[in-house]
């Protein structure tokens, strides 16, 4: 299947209902906004509780959405009967969280049997302005056998 092409229903399904019951992403307000093959992003609304000291998202919310989208993109190459963890991830960031929104985007780089690797990329959104605010790499390990 090609990284960024349409999935069957049942599995956008799969994806969704799991997300919905993640609880770190529901009380961070983030949202399912695109899941395609190997490639997920994920929105999270400005809100002051989500910021540090200098008004900037907090480095733990960024980083929270990167590894949650890069393991559903992951999550949606893998069998029916699995689930995913993180074994790893590095983000670096790269300018301060600011905007409307951040959109976290997971794209597969290296699919796996077991171990799969993808890339993490963070923007801040505004009205006029598209800020790469952190990029990184993660490894996830399909867990066969243990439904999500």
């Amino acid at each position: 299947m090609e990284i960024g092409s349409d999935l069957p229903d049942a599995i956008v399904d799969r994806i969704t209902e799991s997300f919905a019951r993640q609880g770190l992403m529901r009380h961070l307000g983030a949202e399912l906004a695109g899941v395609k093959a190997g490639l997920v992003t994920i929105c999270l609304p400005f809100r002051p509780e989500l910021t540090q000291q200098h008004g900037y998202f907090h480095a733990g919310g960024t980083s929270s959405i990167a590894d949650t989208a890069g393991g559903y993109a992951g999550f949606t190459l893998f069998p029916e009967e699995s689930s995913v963890l993180t074994v790893e991830f590095k983000l670096n960031l790269l300018n301060p969280g600011q905007g409307d929104w951040l959109q976290a985007v997971g794209r597969v780089v290296k699919p796996g049997r077991t171990l799969t690797v993808c890339q993490l990329d963070v923007w801040g959104i505004g009205p006029d302005r598209r800020v790469h605010v952190a990029t990184g790499l993660q490894t996830l390990i399909c867990v066969k056998d243990r439904p999500a």
